[in-house]
């Protein structure tokens, strides 16, 4: 057995699909399923129930994702740490979700490459789920996301909880009001809401925000991305809820509105490997405190 059936095995568990395990492994479906049968064979189990749509785990299968993930998650921390401690190339591969591109991580990645000139810096859009299975899979190390999302080999440090506000077109009704609304008089308007897929995502949480007050939007439009969702509020296209450090993007056929609810928020949360606790990652985390404190950002304190 080696890592390679592990990482087939769980992202064939993940995915509860094939095709979408073997696009997410870049390898073609037939010699995904020849190395999970191969698993299986050595194993003397089955792991997947046969001919179930989606996929479905076996009881033995269950048992054996719940240790691969942990196995894999370990073999990523001790790939990251010995080739920082060996010196050898030093790197940080950083992932982020769009929307906190308009709060403070770009003048925290400036600041850090400025302090950091040795280290060489990658940037990578992905979702907040993609980066747990990236940061996993080694693919980065370190992630910028807003989904609370439980693993075992990842540790997720929320450093604030952002508040949302209401994008409207400059000409809404809405524009002309006192500056805030209730939620309960968002429901007959055509709500946009980011991103489509993956879940969960900010969608959801826009929409559980109603759904806790026993509210129902009537007219739900999802779409990709941030930035399509605003350009279709500019265009009259209906409303969206987004985090309030998109109202730094001046448009003068947008309007913002704080929402009179001010439990309607979401997290800025810091991931990275469970084990990992290389140099870089702490002067990271540290430097991002360093500019919370600096903006006067509220903010909670935690170390990796």
């Amino acid at each position: 057995m080696e890592l390679r059936h592990l990482r087939y095995f769980v992202a064939v568990a993940e995915e509860k699909n094939f095709t979408r395990a073997s696009e997410r492994l870049c390898i073609a479906q037939p010699p995904l399923s020849r190395q999970i049968q191969q698993l299986e064979e050595e194993l003397g189990v089955a792991l997947f129930e046969k001919g179930s749509r989606p996929v479905r785990m076996t009881a033995a299968g269950k048992f054996f994702f719940a240790h691969a993930q942990k196995l894999l998650g370990k073999a990523a921390d001790l790939k990251s740490m010995t080739q920082r401690v060996g010196k050898i190339e030093r790197n940080l591969s950083i992932g982020f979700v769009a929307s906190t591109l308009y709060g403070m991580l770009p003048k925290i990645i400036r600041l850090f490459r400025a302090q950091h000139k040795d280290v060489a810096i990658s940037l990578h859009e992905m979702t907040s789920m993609e980066q747990i299975n990236a940061l996993k899979e080694g693919t980065i190390d370190v992630g910028f996301g807003r989904i609370k999302h439980e693993d075992p080999n990842i540790r997720r440090i929320i450093l604030r909880e952002e508040r949302l506000v209401l994008a409207v077109p400059v000409d809404h009704s809405l524009a002309n009001s006192s500056g805030v609304v209730k939620l309960q008089d968002l429901i007959a308007e055509r709500l946009i809401v980011f991103p489509r897929t993956p879940g969960p995502s900010f969608a959801d949480q826009v929409l559980a925000a109603f759904t806790e007050q026993g509210l129902y939007p009537e007219n739900i439009a999802e779409v990709r991305e941030l930035h399509v969702a605003i350009g279709l509020v500019a265009a009259g296209e209906g409303i969206a809820i987004v985090p309030a450090s998109v109202k730094g993007m001046r448009r003068a056929d947008l309007h913002y509105l704080e929402l009179d609810e001010r439990h309607v928020v979401s997290p800025v949360i810091f991931s990275a490997r469970m084990l990992d606790k290389s140099e870089e990652l702490i002067d990271l985390l540290q430097l991002t405190y360093d500019i919370y404190d600096a903006e006067n950002i509220p903010y909670t304190k935690e170390v990796l």
